[in-house]
């Protein structure tokens, strides 16, 4: 029946009185934006696969900074426990990478897809807020890096087998981009506050009089995220986002006073007169 339905010349699903896109063409459009995707990523793959080698020695730097690890100028190896983890870390990595390179266009064809449905000053905004978006991630993964190379030395001289312990190469690497990940994650919090003040949702004035909760919570996020539980991975990384929080609420500052929000609810009241408004 339904099957039917779908085959008819002049359905309702397949055309619409005023010309929009009805369900069936927007599964077909979707249908082909994610084999387009699909096949970028499968690009990206396999230069990915090419460029595994070079990532693989970018991140095992902070193991090979452990004490006792570089022997005659080179760094010992890892351990692994089955035959076949090189050849799947491999893989993972190639994953890794193929999806930064084809980056741009699965992400071009994820805004095609839904830019149809915004209004022009909302894929203004957008175009803004995803420009943003890759070079704060770029940073929270650079800071992670960092955090890493500094804090591995503290994690393995404050266990019982010491700093020259040779570690297992899969969870090392997974140790790793989990941190990269997360790290970079964390530093787009500030754009979602942002995103809230952009689509008037909440006001600046009030993103301000969280700042103590913020804070608690930034540094809070840092203690449980940074492997070092000493206090410079955690202060440094704490103290980010909570510039990072500051900024945006300047920024949200800026955007509502060129919006003119906050004023409307005085239009029409004296300086000297008490506003008849409850205030929450």
């Amino acid at each position: 029946m339904a099957f039917a339905l779908l085959k008819r010349g002049p359905s309702n699903f397949e055309r619409a009185a005023d010309g929009s896109m009805t369900l069936v063409e927007h599964i077909r459009e979707l249908r082909n934006r994610l084999f387009r995707a699909s096949l970028a990523i499968v690009v990206g793959l396999i230069g990915g696969y090419l460029l595994a080698q070079p990532a693989f020695d970018l991140l095992k730097q902070p193991y090979c900074r452990l004490p006792g690890m570089m022997v005659d100028g080179e760094c010992q190896k890892f351990l692994m426990l089955a035959p076949a983890d090189g050849f799947i870390l491999k893989l993972k990595l190639a994953l890794w990478i193929g999806l930064i390179i084809a980056g741009p266009v699965w992400l071009y064809q994820l805004w095609a897809f839904i830019a149809p449905g915004l209004h022009r000053h909302e894929r203004k905004w957008a175009y803004v807020f995803v420009a943003i978006a890759a070079p704060l991630f770029a940073a929270g993964a650079a800071l992670a890096f960092f955090v890493v190379d500094k804090g591995l030395a503290f994690l393995l001289e404050s266990g019982v087998t010491g700093a020259d312990s040779q570690l297992e190469v899969t969870r090392y690497i997974s140790f790793v981009t989990t941190m990269i990940l997360l790290f970079g994650v964390a530093f787009e919090f500030p754009l979602t506050l942002l995103m809230l003040n952009f689509t008037g949702v909440v006001s600046a004035r009030r993103l301000l009089s969280w700042w103590r909760v913020v804070v608690f919570i930034c540094f809070a996020f840092a203690a449980v995220a940074t492997p070092d539980p000493g206090p410079f991975g955690m202060t440094l990384l704490a103290l980010c986002l909570s510039l990072l929080y500051f900024v945006a609420v300047g920024v949200a500052f800026l955007n509502d006073r060129r919006r003119g929000r906050g004023k409307e609810i005085y239009a029409g009241v004296d300086d000297d007169e008490a506003s008849p408004l409850e205030v929450d």
